[in-house]
């Protein structure tokens, strides 16, 4: 398996054999930065893709699943927005993760209390969101996801297992963090971009184009434009005998545990 470990190890190895050679025979100094290039190319790339189980084991999807059954995450909430994701969701008789920040869930507490009230999870997605939070030590991750597991768990009374990395980075400080805090990851394999564009015929065909049993869904209850392309997508799923079902049933997971940890 390709993890910051192993690859971490090959290069140091590498690079200290490109040394012991070059006492006996000069090698051009280009070898070694080219080595350290690639080097620094792979971290970029599998820190920045989830699924890559590159710095933390992701869970984003069920390859086992052979039935039309996929689960829809939603992150950045709650918000404003969140409510008409709900109405949605009813209307359609689907379940879904919510992927909470922290700062929101204090700014609309009465919204996340209407996400529980709903039969639907919630997980921690930060308390900041911060734009650097991949660049924070592991100390100040930790303190992070146990302040925004705090704020969950007024609504839950159970401790949270869930949680989703900002922007899907995962660095060696956020792998050291969740092994402190015992939260598994959740990624996905089904990605609407709908946080970069607001294009809703755009964001719409990727959804389908990528749909599969088994399949993770990311969207965001956080603008209009992915509500509108909510019930698209759930009107798609229904024409296609697809079932929406929670994250926890389809990874056969518990996104919750009994009392508080």
């Amino acid at each position: 398996m390709i993890t910051h470990k192993n690859i971490s190890l090959f290069f140091i190895f590498l690079l200290l054999l490109l040394f012991l050679l070059n006492l006996y025979n000069a090698i051009h100094f280009l070898w070694f930065v080219v080595i350290i290039l690639v080097w620094i190319g792979i971290n970029a790339f599998g820190s920045a893709r989830i699924s890559s189980n590159y710095h933390v084991k992701a869970f984003c999807s069920n390859r086992l699943e052979t039935e039309k059954k996929i689960a829809l995450t939603f992150d950045d909430g709650p918000s404003i927005y969140t409510l008409e994701v709900l109405e949605l969701l009813k209307k359609y008789d689907a379940k879904a993760t919510f992927f909470c920040i922290g700062k929101n869930i204090e700014t609309h507490p009465e919204i996340l209390q209407k996400v529980i009230d709903d039969g639907h999870l919630v997980g921690n997605h930060s308390y900041s969101h911060s734009k650097f939070f991949d660049f924070y030590h592991e100390d100040k991750i930790t303190e992070e996801i146990r302040k925004t597991d705090k704020l969950l768990e007024k609504f839950t009374s159970r401790k949270i297992n869930f949680f989703r990395p900002p922007y899907g980075v995962t660095t060696p400080s956020i792998r050291r963090a969740l092994k402190t805090t015992g939260h598994k990851t959740i990624g996905w394999n089904i990605r609407s971009l709908d946080g970069g564009t607001k294009n809703k015929e755009l964001i719409f065909n990727r959804l389908i184009k990528h749909i599969s049993p088994g399949g993770i869904v990311l969207l965001h209850d956080t603008a209009e434009h992915s509500v509108l392309v909510l019930e698209q997508f759930l009107q798609f799923l229904q024409q296609n005998n697809y079932e929406v079902i929670s994250v926890e049933e389809l990874l056969n997971l518990n996104a919750y545990e009994i009392g508080r940890g």
